[in-house]
């Protein structure tokens, strides 16, 4: 299997058009969570518009690594606004394929939508009963023909030779391999729409997807997203976190469902806290010893110490859905999500844009015990 962990000479690997004079080089890091992903495409969406930003590399994991492969693709067909038609194109074909999407916009749809007042009474029930089915019988029961809508979305929108081709940005998307429990990167020269679909493979939905013999599951169990790869491989030193996930509730989750999303969310946020904890640690201690040597400056330690983190989130407005939302696809709602992320954008780059470039505008953390 090969080995996830990057190497600071792999950066000068592939080519890579040179910044514009003026421009800002930046790395961004898409973090996994369903439908919810449809948040990170607002936020890409704004990005795109500023001419100022280059992006350098993305690291996505699940609807992160979705959210990647199209922006590559469309750079690639038309640049900047072939990048934003690309998204929209794949986010639209996405909630097209949900299977009530014929009725979202028809009386039948507002009788027997999820909005209607006199339904919603039903709707848990209905949900706690599908996930005791799903706790029960596997993929392989429930799904022995392995049908993955996901797949036709990714053929139908996203040209994998053009991801592979690009030169506008380096991709890395991230699995965790099933027997070892490794975080498994997969680079851009060898994008397949198989390795997006590992990297969104949600076990109890999909059976593992196999990739040269060895099976893989959702990258977020090992790093969602993977920031390394992107700090030893590309050329910029800022790097901007769009997390999904909430990292925190003030609220005690009290019921199965609630307490089974929190779960979830703490599951999926796991390793990229230890991840930030690990880089904070890294640069304090860098901060207390100097940078003793040109061993130093060669190293993977010199491109931590230089990093400028970002992160860009929408905790207040995306925790009043809850994790079942993740799998909630009608256009109404993925729209609703595209406008909260690009709302975000518009905001964060108002306030903390002019950071870029010179300083970090967000704290790592650094406890060794949370």
């Amino acid at each position: 299997m090969p080995s996830a962990t990057p190497s600071a000479s792999r950066s000068t690997s592939r080519s890579q058009r040179p910044a514009k004079k003026g421009h800002l080089r930046i790395d961004l890091a898409l973090q996994g969570g369903g439908s919810h992903g449809a948040f990170t495409w607002g936020v890409l969406d704004r990005l795109l518009e500023d001419e100022r930003l280059e992006i350098a590399g993305i690291s996505g994991t699940s609807a992160g690594a979705m959210n990647a492969v199209a922006l590559a693709a469309g750079l690639m067909e038309g640049g900047r606004d072939g990048a934003r038609a690309a998204l929209r194109r794949f986010w639209h074909r996405v909630a097209d394929a949900s299977p009530f999407s014929q009725l979202q916009d028809s009386p039948l749809g507002l009788l027997f939508g999820p909005e209607n007042p006199w339904l919603k009474p039903w709707l848990a029930p209905l949900q706690q009963a599908a996930q005791y089915v799903g706790s029960q019988l596997s993929p392989y029961q429930l799904n022995p023909l392995n049908l993955n809508p996901l797949r036709d979305i990714l053929a139908d929108t996203v040209d994998f030779k053009a991801v592979r081709a690009c030169d506008r940005t380096h991709l890395f998307i991230a699995a965790t391999h099933v027997a070892t429990g490794e975080l498994r990167i997969f680079r851009q020269e060898e994008i397949t729409a198989d390795m997006v679909l590992a990297s969104a493979c949600l076990p109890l939905l999909f059976q593992a997807v196999e990739i040269d013999g060895e099976a893989y599951w959702d990258g977020g169990y090992a790093g969602n997203p993977a920031l390394l790869p992107l700090i030893a491989e590309t050329d910029a030193d800022d790097l901007l976190l769009v997390q999904i996930n909430p990292s925190r509730r003030d609220t005690l989750p009290t019921t199965a469902e609630d307490i089974l999303d929190r779960a979830s969310e703490v599951t999926f946020n796991a390793s990229l806290i230890k991840e930030l904890r690990t880089i904070g640690l890294i640069k304090e201690v860098l901060a207390d010893a100097g940078r003793p040597d040109c061993a130093y400056r060669r190293s993977l330690f010199r491109r931590i110490d230089d990093l400028r983190l970002h992160r860009l989130d929408a905790e207040a407005e995306l925790s009043q859905f809850g994790a079942s939302s993740k799998t909630q696809t009608s256009r109404a709602f993925l729209q609703q999500l595209h406008d909260i992320g690009r709302q975000t954008a518009d905001t964060w780059l108002a306030k903390h844009g002019k950071h870029l470039g010179q300083r970090s505008t967000f704290t790592l953390p650094t406890e060794l015990m949370p």
